[in-house]
């Protein structure tokens, strides 16, 4: 599969509960690419999203709406249909058709993620970090582009918005952003997977210009670097590195902030310089601390 559809299929994996399958189909419905009196028209070329509108609307309406689907080639149309069904749908999202807005009020605090997770699967796309850092959403009117674009801002992520082909898109340059969105979205494994390959790249472009370093010498040091990354990824999210010792603490934000440094490199880099095997003693201990807090992760989940 492509990223992209790596991205849905994660999200589809997390619509898991009430809140989430309203904000979701919320999101989904909104950005349509048709709202009107008498229709409501979902259009797309993924057979993940096809599969799961017509399964939100019957959670969220308990089987009293129902959703044609009509295929053409790879192209999917999802359909609402009759006017008394259509009234529903508005009804309960306090939805006009002729003043798309996004309303915050009907949403859980907590599911707005779902929410963008919902205008990605009905409007968004995000390039193969192998070749280019780029994602977008295509919104239908130029209003709700301005909304998406606040909505992202909220959370730190700078979007930019231009016309293509009489529709708006919302698109997002960087990787740290895009990393953002995606676990906003509630993608935190592509997340991973893009910061991964982010890694990679810096520190083979770094390690290509190492004439005298060998391709097993350089898989060893980006394997290495992507493995600490990670561990220290973990700890951030779960206890957060300021209540790291400060010790840790100063290698882990070295290493965010250069992952194509080499342990000698950090060593040198810190307030008190100490030798390479002092710096790797260190990211020992962040490994421990992140096998343990995935361990307790693990057994949560059990």
């Amino acid at each position: 599969m492509s990223f992209s559809n790596d991205v849905r299929q994660e999200i589809c994996s997390s619509v898991n509960d009430k809140d989430k399958r309203f904000a979701c189909l919320y999101g989904m419905i909104l950005f349509s690419k048709n709202l009107s009196d008498k229709c409501i028209t979902l259009n797309t070329e993924n057979e993940i999203t096809a599969k799961l509108f017509p399964e939100l609307v019957h959670r969220v309406f308990s089987g009293k709406i129902e959703v044609k689907i009509q295929k053409s080639n790879s192209h999917y149309t999802c359909i609402i249909e009759g006017e008394e069904q259509v009234r529903q749908v508005y009804k309960r999202y306090s939805l006009n058709p002729l003043e798309r807005n996004i309303n915050n009020d009907i949403i859980v605090t907590n599911s707005l993620g779902v929410f963008a997770a919902g205008i990605f699967l009905a409007c968004g796309s995000v390039n193969d970090p192998q070749k280019e850092y780029h994602l977008e959403f295509t919104a239908p009117c130029e209003s709700l582009a301005q909304k998406l674009k606040q909505l992202l801002l909220d959370i730190g992520v700078k979007a930019n918005v231009f016309l293509r082909k009489n529709m708006y898109v919302v698109y997002i340059k960087g990787s740290e952003s895009i990393e953002d969105t995606l676990t906003f979205m509630g993608a935190q494994q592509c997340t991973i997977e893009l910061m991964n390959v982010k890694i990679f790249k810096d520190v083979r472009n770094r390690a290509n210009r190492l004439a005298n370093c060998d391709n097993a010498n350089i898989d060893k040091v980006i394997n290495a670097a992507i493995k600490q990354v990670e561990d220290i990824k973990v700890i951030d999210s779960s206890i957060g590195l300021d209540n790291l010792s400060e010790e840790l603490r100063e290698v882990a934000l070295l290493r965010l902030e250069n992952t194509e440094m080499s342990l000698q490199e950090i060593g040198n880099s810190i307030k008190n310089p100490i030798s390479r095997s002092g710096v790797n003693h260190r990211f020992k201990k962040l490994a421990k601390i992140a096998d343990e807090i995935r361990g307790e992760i693990k057994n949560d989940k059990e």
